[in-house]
């Protein structure tokens, strides 16, 4: 069979894809295409080039984000960003992998689709790729003048060198280079900030034509589109190309017989001593398809719950804080297996790796709990089955998994095909096999190509990475004649005009767009029928095609809880499912909810009240399962809420590793993500709900954490009557809402199941005083320090107190100065990794943040310019309809049925009924440039009343003692 240039290779129906599946090579250029036909209306396409770094220079990173910045058909600065301003796009964006570059997008409007690839077609085989796109997006010396001091600046560089702030980023890039020490994955293929530097020009234009051809290529598609169209539209952009041999075959790592121990410093500060460490092995090539699904399960059984036998030896072990390491790698072409302790005792580590191998050996030669055996197939089996992608399409998830063997010349429907060594694996097991055991001998206990990582602190390496920077820039300028250096403040300022100078109109107008026409006048409404039980609580069902799962929810209301016990609550949400009941301990509950449901868990549940801003809190406990499984859904929430633990010294030990886990996951997400915690802190200072979430999952709640730990020290009595008088305060019938998303025969099993799990909870609570709005208490200016190479600088206002009234012109404009002014001002010309402005339309919270960013006076005052910026904009038609385009596609961002009822269930909470909606979409389709003129006087009121937090290392510290902020370090 022949279409389009191209030959049919392979044509199989997949039931696991729910569809036909083709693969056909291009007769001329080789190139493959594997097409997925399927009912999915989320189209997806993916173009991905086999691209081997020589180096560590992170060539292959700014390649992927240089050649999305201008082509031959679409010559404007940044095309990706003018997709991302008027586009109905579900996703789009670029992915560097240690061995591949990918181009994926994704829309469910069929021409919207169609635009996306025509851009990304020509962006990766035609691109501009100049040398100031390859300074801004990669690196250059930034020369204000000639006589210095200069700087780095590059968005790549600076993304880098917050990736290397982080110890969790270093130790997973340290752990997958030791495992694969003799070939490209040892390799950054993202860039090592003190590499990024030595990148050419040249070297960089040269690995763009040596690897970005079409006899390098392999194009993908999923979803409801004609296959026909997609063959058409490759063959075309290959028109011109013949076959090239290309060099790229990614080798495999030789097995070692030696294990290897690998000491790397980590940033800290004089207070961190804890080291982190990793055991890694390498294990074999994931075209075994089988054997990749058989290490899925196991690694559930070592570590997938709580109690989970590797997991619970070093938690228990009082060794260190948290557990780390990836655990099962799979995206590489041999699969590696990462585990591991982070807060350890630098002299204890050699013990924690004992540890590990004395289970492992214990679990070989004792053998597996059945019951872990059992949750660890029916967890990855109802993984697979459900195909919960998230906020990815499918379409995506399925690309990345046929990679895994297509990329390395396999068969990339394999991974697809799952059912075939699932019915093996189970049958291996029902014959009596001992599989799991098996494959920690042969995988882990006689695998002696293993890498050990640690990771030691190292207070001075902040402080000598910007001396060795200094150093570096101080030795080019000392290295540099007069003429040279003027040439590079000329370079400077050429980049500068380049940056600062708009795209022509022509140039514009080849970027293909949706009109007017092509939105959509009224919202589709979420299924959402609302019914008052028997008891008298508040039944939510929407009505939606789920693939036979009943995702589930109890919300019950925390108006009872008084402020001082709030710190409490997300120790007492854990504790609902991670420290055991009456009936079962830890391990056996983690069990059973693995092997009868998708999963169960609680968290508190937020929301501000439309009009009034008021606060509705809940503690959503939450699970999913099949219907024949709902009754033992029910059975685990009955156990969980009416069957505590009351064995004192199992509860104290199970809350120490808890919070010792949270505490260090809420420290290392500091400098990985360092812009939720300013934004959230930023958002404190304004709403009840702001104020609450703070409390629960910021800064605040670390303070927290410490205080917690202290406390179990000094009175842990106190502490367990605390989480007492929760459990009584939160866990009764009166105003529960039980909330259901599945087909009519899944919401009937669930609503009989909730009668009588409702009446069996107890009656009444008394109301808790209002909180007290410590947010006062907060100052106007804090900056918090970390030993980070970069920083996340936000500023925040409400809107609504200066007398803003919500019109949804503002989504239009919003989203157009994130994408444009942001983009252009702290991305492009300031360098940093990112930046966002987000509107709270319940509360009336304006926030801007960036991320990975190098500055903070100059960002702020970006911030504080966006409404001279407005005062002068005047978008033409073309802009306003992009931006409106834009501004729908966020409205009717496509989701999966579980996200669409869990976004029906927050509307309703928050009283968003669809008349308001509806309203909000007519203000959005009728966006005049009016709109965004008027709106420049609100945002010059947010500048004079903003509140400003900032988080990072030394330029933060500089700017907080030139302005006088409040000043606290946090690490």
């Amino acid at each position: 069979m022949n279409s389009h240039g191209f030959e049919l290779v392979t044509e199989r129906r997949l039931h696991e894809v729910g569809g036909t599946t083709r693969l056909w090579k291009h007769g001329v250029t080789g190139a493959q295409l594997l097409s997925v036909s399927n009912a999915d209306e989320n189209k997806c396409f993916g173009v991905s080039f086999r691209t081997p770094p020589t180096d560590s220079t992170g060539v292959a990173h700014i390649l992927e984000h240089s050649v999305l910045c201008g082509s031959d058909k679409y010559p404007v600065k940044e095309p990706f960003v003018e997709l991302l301003k008027g586009s109905l796009q579900t996703f789009l964006n670029a992915f560097t992998f240690p061995d591949k570059t990918c181009y994926p997008v994704a829309s469910a409007n069929l021409q919207d689709f169609y635009n996306l690839i025509d851009v990304y077609i020509d962006a990766v085989f035609h691109p501009r790729i100049s040398e100031d796109i390859f300074r801004q997006e990669g690196w250059h010396v930034e020369a204000g003048d000639t006589k210095g001091p200069w700087t780095y600046k590059g968005v790549v560089y600076n993304e880098m060198k917050g990736a290397y702030s982080s110890p969790d980023s270093v130790l997973a890039e340290q752990s997958q280079q030791a495992v694969f020490p003799d070939m490209l994955y040892s390799l950054d293929s993202g860039g090592n900030p003190e590499a990024i530097p030595d990148l050419t020009y040249e070297a960089f234009r040269d690995f763009h034509s040596r690897y970005y051809h079409p006899s390098n290529a392999r194009f993908f598609f999923w979803g409801d589109d004609p296959e026909e169209k997609r063959l058409a539209i490759v063959a075309e952009a290959l028109q011109g190309y013949t076959a090239r041999t290309v060099d790229s075959a990614v080798p495999l790592q030789p097995r070692r017989d030696t294990p290897r121990q690998v000491e790397v410093p980590y940033a800290a500060t004089d207070g961190q001593k804890t080291a982190l460490f990793t055991v890694n092995w390498l294990l074999g090539e994931r075209g075994d398809v089988h054997q990749a699904l058989l290490m899925e399960m196991l690694e559930h059984i070592l570590e997938g719950l709580p109690g989970s036998p590797l997991r619970k030896a070093l938690i228990s072990s009082g060794l260190g804080e948290d557990t780390t390491g990836c655990g099962l790698e799979t995206d590489l072409r041999q699969m590696y297996y990462s585990t591991g302790l982070k807060g350890v005792d630098p002299r204890k580590v050699q013990d924690a790796e004992m540890l590990i191998f004395e289970t492992l050996a214990a679990l070989a030669e004792d053998g597996i709990d059945p019951a872990a055996v059992e949750a660890a197939v029916n967890s990855v089996e109802f993984a697979y089955r459900e195909n919960n992608s998230g906020r990815f399409p499918r379409g995506l998830s399925a690309m990345i998994q046929a990679l895994s063997t297509w990329l390395y010349d396999g068969d990339p429907l394999a991974p697809l095909a799952w059912e075939g060594p699932l019915a093996r694996i189970k049958a291996r097991l029902a014959a009596g096999e001992k599989v799991f055991e098996n494959a920690i001998r042969d995988h882990f206990l006689n695998n002696e190509h293993r890498a050990t990582v640690v990771l030691l602190p190292d207070a001075r390496l902040a402080k000598a990475r910007e001396e060795r920077e200094a150093a570096r820039l101080a030795a080019v300028h000392a290295a540099c004649s007069d003429a040279e250096r003027q040439e590079l403040v000329e370079a400077t300022r050429r980049l500068q005009a380049a940056q600062s100078a708009p795209d022509s109109p022509e140039a514009l107008a080849t970027i293909p767009s949706l009109g007017m026409d092509a939105l959509p006048l009224r919202n589709t409404p979420v299924p959402c029928v609302r019914e008052a039980l028997s008891g008298g609580q508040t039944w939510l069902a929407h009505d939606l095609p789920t693939s036979g799962i009943a995702y589930t929810a109890l919300l019950l209301p925390l108006n009872a809880v008084p402020a001082r016990l709030e710190p409490l609550l997300p120790l007492f949400a854990r504790s609902l499912t991670e420290v055991g009941t009456a009936r079962r301990d830890f391990s056996e509950l983690g069990a059973r909810m693995a092997a009868k449901t998708g999963g169960v868990g609680a968290d508190p549940l937020l929301a501000t009240t439309r009009g009034e801003r008021g606060l509705v809190k809940y503690l959503s406990v939450a699970g999913k399962a099949v219907y024949d499984k709902v009754p033992d859904l029910f059975d685990i929430f009955r156990e969980i809420l009416l069957e505590p633990l009351t064995d004192r010294a199992v509860r104290l030990e199970r809350l120490r590793q808890m919070l010792l886990e949270d505490k260090a996951r809420l420290e290392h997400g500091l400098v990985a993500a360092g812009h939720s915690a300013v934004g959230s802190r930023l958002r404190a200072h304004f709403t009840p709900s702001g104020l609450l979430a703070e409390r629960l999952s910021g800064i605040s709640q670390l303070m927290a954490v410490r205080g917690h730990l202290q406390r179990l020290d000094s009175d842990p009595d106190s502490l367990l009557a605390e989480l007492d008088e929760l459990r009584r305060l939160i866990v009764a019938s009166p105003d529960v809402l039980v909330d259901c998303t599945a087909e009519t025969a899944g919401l009937d099993a669930v609503q009989r199941q909730a009668a009588g799990l409702l009446a069996a909870l107890p009656a009444g609570r008394d109301a808790a005083p209002a909180l007290p709005p410590f947010s006062d208490a907060l100052p106007a200016a804090e900056a918090f320090l970390a030993p980070a190479q970069i920083n996340y600088v936000g500023k925040a206002a409400n809107l609504y107190d200066l007398g803003y009234t919500y019109h949804g012109s503002a989504s239009v404009i919003l989203r157009y100065m994130r994408m444009g002014y942001l983009w252009e001002h702290v991305r492009v010309r300031g360098g940093a990794y990112g930046a966002f402005c987000t509107l709270d339309r319940m509360g009336g919270t304006l926030v801007c943040a960036s991320y990975r960013d190098p500055n903070v006076d100059d960002t702020l005052t970006a911030y504080d310019r966006m409404a001279d910026y407005l005062r002068s904009f005047r978008p033409d038609r073309e802009q306003l309809t992009s931006a409106i385009v834009g501004a729908i596609g966020d409205l009717d961002s496509y989701l999966l049925p579980d996200a669409r009822g869990a976004q029906a269930l927050a509307r309703h909470l928050a009283g968003d009924d669809e008349d308001a909606r509806q309203q909000m979409r007519d203000e959005i389709l009728g966006t005049t440039a009016r709109h965004f003129r008027d709106f420049a006087d609100v945002l010059a009121e947010a500048a004079r009343h903003g509140v400003t937090c900032v988080l990072g290392g030394a330029r933060t510290r500089a700017a907080a003692e030139a302005h006088g902020w409040q000043m606290q370090e946090l690490l």
